[in-house]
């Protein structure tokens, strides 16, 4: 089957998602995955970032007992591409935080708008850029957790993979758990696609319960990576302290 040829500026590819469908995933499951929005050739040019990017640090996870394998947060100015997709996932994700913040009684919204949610960020202390990238071998993983810098955190984050599923790698898939009150925490595993990205909650999300609403705490992981090299693309719409 023919791959559909990805056309138009990345800000109108994320536009024209499927938002109705993916707002209903995320309400139902606190997760949800895109269609494409990256050509291949475009995921290889973001994939040659982690050798030639420019980045504030780099974390290897065995020495913070993360897991296994190595990550990279950009430095500011953010590369293109990467400001252009953190800046138009952010206006329909706003939208669904806002409505699970009236679902769960909170008192915060959030902006419109990236830039201003980042100004937000910045009166709070938190002015080193989030988007990273992530690379891992055989044996590598990374624990289960959530990514959090400061007081100030928005309700999603996106992630793609950069090299091929099942030709470059093997292993490595993206798990969330779910903890919920009272009962056994649930595991969900999400094969990523690449070029696709995953929407999913940083800390918790709505669930509605006998009593009302209640929130499930979810982290996130990766499963051990059993072949090959995986490169991934993460971004968090939070700044860090």
């Amino acid at each position: 089957m023919t791959k559909p040829t990805l056309t138009g500026e990345l800000e109108e590819r994320v536009a024209s998602l499927p938002w109705p469908e993916l707002h209903s995933a995320l309400d139902a499951h606190g997760f949800a995955q895109t269609p494409a929005v990256l050509s291949a050739r475009e995921c290889g040019r973001l994939a040659r970032l982690y050798e030639s990017g420019n980045f504030r640090s780099r974390i290897v996870m065995a020495r913070h007992r993360f897991g296994e394998g190595e990550y990279q947060y950009f430095a500011n100015p953010l590369p293109d591409p990467v400001a252009r997709l953190r800046a138009a996932f952010y206006p329909p994700l706003a939208e669904a935080a806002n409505r699970w913040a009236e679902r769960l009684g909170e008192a915060i919204r959030y902006p419109d708008t990236l830039a201003s949610f980042l100004e937000r960020c910045h009166r709070r202390g938190q002015t080193r850029p989030t988007p990273l990238m992530l690379r891992y071998r055989p044996g590598d993983w990374n624990a289960l957790h959530q990514d959090l810098y400061g007081e100030v955190a928005f309700p999603f984050q996106v992630v793609t993979v950069l090299d091929r599923p099942g030709r470059d790698f093997e292993g490595g898939e993206f798990v969330l758990l779910e903890q919920r009150p009272r009962a056994q925490s649930r595991a969900h595993v999400q094969p990523l696609r690449r070029g696709a990205f995953l929407i999913f909650t940083t800390r918790q999300r709505p669930v509605q319960g006998s009593r009302g609403v209640y929130r499930a705490a979810m982290r996130h992981g990766v499963s051990t990576l059993t072949a090959g090299q995986r490169t991934t693309l993460g971004i968090i719409f939070h700044d860090a302290a």
